[in-house]
């Protein structure tokens, strides 16, 4: 259930990871290959993507409606509660491809799938 969104969110990282983003010079994890910065990666965006989850399933709201507007909203109130790992996803991609990539990536590729990614998780917990 989680995984399939999962997986779908992972496709987004690897597709934005490889998109161009230059790392900043003199970073320590510059020499690092895709599949290396990947595995640096995809953890982070799970255990951040994983919390998003669990606030909103556990958000009475949810049941209500899954109009991806309304789930947008749930993600919003959500986002206090799951700081930590975002923070450690931002600045993960800070140190991987450079200062402020990991604020671009957040609020671009990864924001645009998090929707999606919660519809299909709740609708695979409701069957």
């Amino acid at each position: 259930m989680i995984l399939g969104s999962l997986l779908g969110l992972s496709l987004i990282v690897n597709v934005s990871v490889e998109s161009g983003i230059q790392p900043a010079l003199g970073n320590a994890t510059n020499g690092l290959s895709a599949p290396q910065r990947n595995a640096v990666m995809l953890p982070l965006v799970r255990t951040a993507t994983e919390c998003i989850l669990r606030a909103v399933a556990a958000d009475p709201r949810i049941h209500a409606s899954l109009e991806a507007a309304d789930v947008r909203d749930l993600i919003v109130a959500s986002m206090p509660s799951c700081a930590d790992p975002m923070r450690a996803m931002i600045e993960a991609h800070d140190r991987i491809y450079g200062e402020g990539s990991g604020e671009t990536f957040f609020m671009g590729p990864y924001l645009d799938m998090l929707p999606v990614t919660v519809i299909k998780a709740v609708k695979n917990t409701k069957n």
